[in-house]
Parts: structure tokens; C-alpha cells; sequence
């Protein structure tokens, strides 16, 4: 029997204190998320009774009509404000407000209220559309655990996660987050991994079995015991991803940026030559100018422009989250709707990078076990996925075997080491010493590397003592997923280290033409170069160290979240969360969807200032219809970027022998 909570004091204190944490933070979130909106809400209200009171009382309407020029313009306002004394610089909040100020000074209150209304209104809208869109990946922050029950000598203890070391056995009780990477020691349930993988159905998880921190346990009880500390769980760098993902920006809202100051300071210049050219030129009534002038400032105004852009590359990231496609940030995204050629790495991308001993030949003699035994000694020191698939086979089957000494390994080829007196070697065929090449050898390797299969010799300074062959399970996603690429146009390459007959057979097998066997990590560096040059924008998705150089030459890198090194990860501008490569192809028809909207955005913004513009000059326009008129511009596109939000899954259909790529709406 397990022993009962002994500290439950002590856990109703914590569970008061995180209660009141919880409390003050929602208040914080409310107010970030509605407290705009509830302003504009306002402030529409008093310029209702200002408007119901004009006729009876003009100086209390007046009243009303600045309180809701106080209360609606705050908030832009201020951002103005700190603009033009932070950075000295103009943006468009200044410009509204001006704009508003200036109707009012020439007696037209009405038209400078409910331009600040529909301004801050649609500024409120813009906020909501911004939090909704960020929402779904910073709301992972929400799903870090706090604290962890430790299960040590039978007692159970609350302590906090940064307290936990490597080795630790915790205790996840039905409905609770699972508070640190770890393995599966007594227990079994369904764990709900959709925050860090994007699944949907809870996964089966029991002895043995992997659990991430983050996660959330089902009806079952599970004793974990710890492998990652609180800062290194997969938990934690989706984190520091999600930070990086909402902090940059891409390079269209960069130059937005910019052209929004100097825009921005061109309308001033205009709208101060036309208050006062006119008068003093055409001899036209003050008044009269000076109102055209502040209706130039609102229709010429960029807001639409501005809000072209990021409100839609955060729908998109955001979409890209439910689905386990993690953006570091919404440059990657637009970068990723240009790819012409995507370059995946074979072992752990294509394949599930666990492979399996399926040939054991021996050259001296040595029955199956013995080759075991030799070739697990020298490989036990090695984290290569070749090395710990020869050591299991030996474990498995029974095969004694120890450390080395002198152990050497020599990236890209293989190792070797002392072991019993006699210098061993074992790796590619090419690291094979010339002089122990045999017609025999050569046609037994052939044969096995035809047949798919990865061939390691081993030796010793008498000659070959034998070929172990391994054959690494292709993911069953891994022919749609290229099938899907190449409907979409995009040209599919695959770089490995493995050799040339044992890589082309797998290429066969997935319809890849471009097949780049026998390289080294800086080779697939140069591979991807090459590809570049060829294709001008390329991704290339890998999982392991040695892929990282490789990641951050493409255009594009995409990592393997769950199986991925923290080099790649680090690394690469994507990351599939739950290691499926079939979700590119959505990636990158999301990205194609974001620039076509974004382009929507522009041309649509364009049109409405230019055609509000020629209006104006042209016969005049009212300003109320001009607030109306650049406003519903900018909440437009702001709706129209929020559609990205929306989920779609691709299919794959066969038409006329022909594959086609399809999007459900």
C-alpha cells in the first residue's frame, strides 16, 4: 500500500498562494485583453449623449465630447506620445489623434469624436485579434507545472520542479500535469500530449514508456522517474522557442515599420502646405481648408497598411501551433511560402532513426555470438544510432560484452579501439584498410546494400572478421509526406552519411530522385549550398547535431521536436512537435495562404487611401464618411488576416494518375 499525503498543510498554503497568483494574473489579462475595448465602448457612449444634448445644451455636450475624447484616445495617445519622445518619431496614433484634435478646434466635434471612436475601436480590434492569434502558443507558459510530488522512501513530499535532479522518482496522480521528462516506472494511463505535440488523442502510456514535462495525465496513477532537470525538459524549450517565436518579426513588417515613420511625416508636411497654401495662394476661407486638410490626414492615414501584416502572421503561427508546426518567429513562415527544394536528412527524419541488426555474417570463423560480443565492445562507448542498435541486438540475444580501451572515433567513418590486446575497427565499408578488400567482401556487401540495408564491417589486424548489416524502419508518413511535396512543386533531395546502394534503395522506395549518399556533416552543408544555387530558397529538415550546420545554411531549417537534438532545435527556424514530416507540406501551404492574404491586405489598403485621397482633392468628402471609409479599411484587413486562424487540413487525391494537393476547409 502506498502511504497517504502526509504534507497536506503544506499543500493547502501553496494551492492559496498559486490561487492569488492565478487570480492577480487573470485580472492582468482581462484588463490587457477587453480593457481597450471597454474604453471605446465608453467613450461611443458619451458621444451619444453628447449628440442626444447638442440641441438643448451646448457646453455640456462639449463636456461629454472630451471625456470621450479622453477616454477613447488614451491608449493612443500615449503609444503616440512615447513614439515621438522615445524615439522622436511619428507614427499613426499621433497622427489620429491630430486629426481629432484639429475637427475640434474648427467646431466639428462630432466628426473628431467619432473619428476616435472608430480609431480606438479598431485599435481594440487589432488587440483582440493579436492576443486570439498569440493565445494558442503563449498559452503553453500557462501548462508549466509548479510543483512536483516527490516519492522517496515510501513518503510522498511537495517540492518545486527546480528542486527535482535526474533520478528523482515523482508520483502523477489522475488529472495532474506530468512535471518533468521522464520515463514510465510503475503505472499505466492515457496522457493527453497535445500541448507539446499537437495529438489530439491521448497516447497509451505505461512501463517503459517516455512522458513529457507539461503533459497531462489521465485516470491512471504514474510513478515517473526523472530524466531531464526543470530547464532542459522538451517543455522548456518550447518555451524559449514560443518567446522567440512572438518577439521577431518578419522583414515585410520591419519595412512597414519604416515606411509607417516616414509616411507618416510626409502627411504632416502635406496636410501643414495645404492648411496653408491655399489661403494665402487661391485666397479660399481658412476654415474651410484647414477642415480638407484634417480629413487628408485621416484618409491618407496608414493604419490599414500597418495592420496588414502582423495580425495575419500571427493567425497563421498560431494555426501552425495547433497542428504541432512550431514557428520560431513569422519571418520563417514567410521565407517557408517561397521554398522551391527541400533537402531531408535520411536517419530520424525519413527514417525513425532506430535501427535493426537484420544480418550477421562472420569472415573468421566466430559464430553470431561472439561477433556480438566483439562488435558491442567496441561500439559501447559510441552514441552513434548504429552503435546502440549493435549493443541492443547484444543484450537482447544474450551476448556478454565490455568497455575498450583506447576508444577513438572518427565522425562520419567509424571507431576503434584496443579490446584483448589487438587494435579493432568497425564502419563503413570505405574505412575498411585497402588491403583486406576481397572480391567475397564486396560482393556480400553489394548484395545487402541493394537490398536497402546499412553495412558495417568490422576488423583486426588479421582481416575482416565480419559484416553486420542494419536496416532502419522507414515512418509510414514518409511517402505521403514526399508525394504531398512534389504536388505542391516542391523539388524533395535526401543527404545521409549512409552509403551510395543503401541510400538510392531507400530514395527508390520513397520516389526521391536527388539522392546524396556517403556525406559528411560539412559535405551536407556544401550539398545544401549547391541546392541553393540551384533552386534560390530551400528547407532542410534534419533532427541530429551534425545536421545543424546543414539547418542553418537552408533558408528554411526544420527540426524534429520530439526526437531532435538540442543543437537542431536550437537551431532551425520550424519545429514539428510530434515528428511528423507530412505536416511540411501544410506548413508550407500555409505560408503560401499568409503571403497571398497579406498581398490582399496591401492592395486592398492601397486602393482605399489612394481612391479617399483622389476623392478628397477631386469634390471633397465629408469627414465622418473619411473616418468611416480608412477605418473600415483597417478593421477589414484586420479580419480578413484573422481567416488564417481557421483550421484546414490538406489531403492528398489522385486525379488522372496525377497527384494533387487539395485544402478542406
Amino acid at each position: 500500500m502506498r502511504p497517504d499525503f502526509q504534507t497536506a498543510d503544506g499543500y493547502a498554503k501553496q494551492q492559496e498562494v498559486n490561487l492569488s497568483k492565478i487570480k492577480d494574473k487573470e485580472g492582468r489579462e482581462w484588463f490587457n485583453r477587453y480593457g481597450e475595448g471597454m474604453a471605446a465602448l465608453t467613450s461611443g457612449i458619451f458621444i451619444a449623449i453628447a449628440w442626444g444634448i447638442g440641441s438643448s445644451s451646448q457646453s455640456w455636450s462639449i463636456v461629454f465630447y472630451l471625456i470621450a475624447f479622453a477616454v477613447g484616445g488614451f491608449v493612443k495617445a500615449k503609444e503616440g506620445l512615447h513614439t515621438l519622445i522615445a524615439e522622436r518619431d511619428l507614427d499613426v496614433n499621433l497622427l489620429m489623434i491630430i486629426a481629432a484634435i484639429g475637427a475640434a478646434s474648427i467646431g466639428y466635434w462630432t466628426e473628431g469624436a467619432v473619428l476616435i471612436f472608430i480609431f480606438s475601436f479598431s485599435g481594440a480590434l487589432e488587440t483582440y485579434t493579436m492576443d486570439r492569434s498569440s493565445r494558442d502558443i503563449s498559452s503553453l507558459m500557462d501548462l508549466k507545472p509548479e510543483t512536483a510530488v516527490l516519492f522517496k522512501d515510501g513518503i510522498e513530499t511537495i517540492v518545486a520542479i527546480e528542486a527535482l535532479t535526474v533520478g528523482d522518482i515523482v508520483l502523477i496522480k489522475p488529472g495532474e500535469r506530468i512535471p518533468s521528462d521522464g520515463v514510465v516506472l510503475e503505472g499505466a494511463s492515457a496522457v493527453n500530449q497535445s500541448s507539446i505535440t499537437g495529438e489530439s488523442v491521448p497516447v497509451d502510456k505505461g512501463e517503459g514508456d517516455e512522458v513529457f514535462a507539461g503533459t497531462l495525465n489521465g485516470q491512471g496513477a504514474l510513478f515517473i522517474e526523472v530524466s531531464q532537470l526543470s530547464e532542459s525538459t522538451l517543455f522548456a524549450k518550447i518555451i524559449r522557442l514560443v518567446q522567440e517565436a512572438q518577439s521577431e518579426k518578419p522583414a515585410s513588417q520591419l519595412f512597414m515599420e519604416r515606411f509607417e515613420r516616414i509616411y507618416a511625416k510626409s502627411i504632416i508636411l502635406i496636410c501643414l502646405l495645404l492648411i496653408v497654401v491655399p489661403p494665402l495662394l487661391f485666397h479660399l476661407a481658412w476654415d474651410q481648408t484647414f477642415y480638407k486638410a484634417m480629413v487628408f490626414l485621416v484618409v491618407a492615414s496608414p493604419c490599414a497598411l500597418v495592420a496588414s501584416i502582423m495580425p495575419a502572421m500571427l493567425s497563421a503561427i498560431s494555426n501552425g501551433a495547433r497542428k504541432g508546426l512550431l514557428f520560431k518567429g513569422g519571418a520563417h513562415l514567410e521565407n517557408l511560402a517561397t521554398i522551391k527544394a527541400i533537402a531531408f536528412d535520411k536517419t530520424g527524419t525519413l527514417t525513425s532513426g532506430k535501427p535493426l541488426v537484420t544480418d550477421i555474417l562472420s569472415f573468421q570463423q566466430l559464430d553470431e555470438t561472439e561477433m556480438l560480443s566483439i562488435a558491442a565492445s567496441l561500439e559501447s562507448l559510441s552514441e552513434h544510432p548504429l552503435a546502440k542498435a549493435i549493443v541492443l541486438e547484444a543484450q537482447e540475444q544474450g551476448a556478454a560484452f565490455d568497455r575498450p580501451s583506447d576508444f577513438r572515433t572518427l565522425t562520419g567513418w567509424g571507431v576503434q579501439a584496443q579490446w584483448k590486446g589487438d587494435l579493432w575497427k568497425i564502419g563503413k565499408p570505405a574505412f575498411l584498410d585497402d588491403a583486406f578488400r576481397t572480391e567475397e567482401l564486396k560482393a556480400v556487401i553489394d548484395r545487402l546494400e541493394r537490398e536497402g540495408k546499412t553495412v558495417t564491417v568490422m576488423h583486426n589486424s588479421q582481416g575482416v572478421a565480419g559484416v553486420i548489416a542494419l536496416r532502419d524502419k522507414i515512418r509510414s508518413e514518409a511517402k505521403q509526406a514526399v508525394a504531398m511535396l512534389k504536388a505542391l512543386g516542391v523539388q524533395v533531395a535526401m543527404l545521409t552519411g549512409d552509403q551510395k546502394q543503401t541510400a538510392d534503395a531507400i530514395g527508390k522506395e520513397l520516389g526521391i530522385g536527388m539522392v546524396y549518399a556517403d556525406l559528411l556533416p560539412e559535405d551536407k552543408v556544401s550539398r545544401i549550398k549547391e541546392l541553393k544555387q540551384t533552386f534560390g530558397s530551400i528547407a532542410m529538415v534534419g533532427d541530429g547535431v551534425n545536421d545543424a550546420p546543414a539547418l542553418a545554411t537552408a533558408t528554411v531549417g526544420v527540426a524534429m521536436g520530439v526526437a531532435g537534438s538540442d543543437a537542431a532545435l536550437e537551431t532551425a527556424d520550424l519545429v514539428l512537435m510530434n515528428d511528423d514530416i507530412g505536416k511540411i507540406a501544410e506548413a508550407i501551404v500555409l505560408g503560401k495562404r499568409t503571403k497571398v492574404i497579406i498581398k490582399q491586405n496591401i492592395i486592398f489598403a492601397m486602393t482605399i487611401i489612394i481612391t479617399l485621397i483622389a476623392v478628397n482633392f477631386i469634390q471633397g468628402i465629408a469627414l465622418p464618411l473619411g473616418v468611416v471609409g480608412h477605418e473600415g479599411s483597417t478593421i477589414l484587413v484586420i479580419l480578413n488576416g484573422l481567416r488564417l486562424l481557421r483550421q484546414r487540413e490538406i489531403i492528398q487525391t489522385k486525379r488522372v494518375g496525377k497527384s494533387l494537393l487539395k485544402v478542406q476547409g
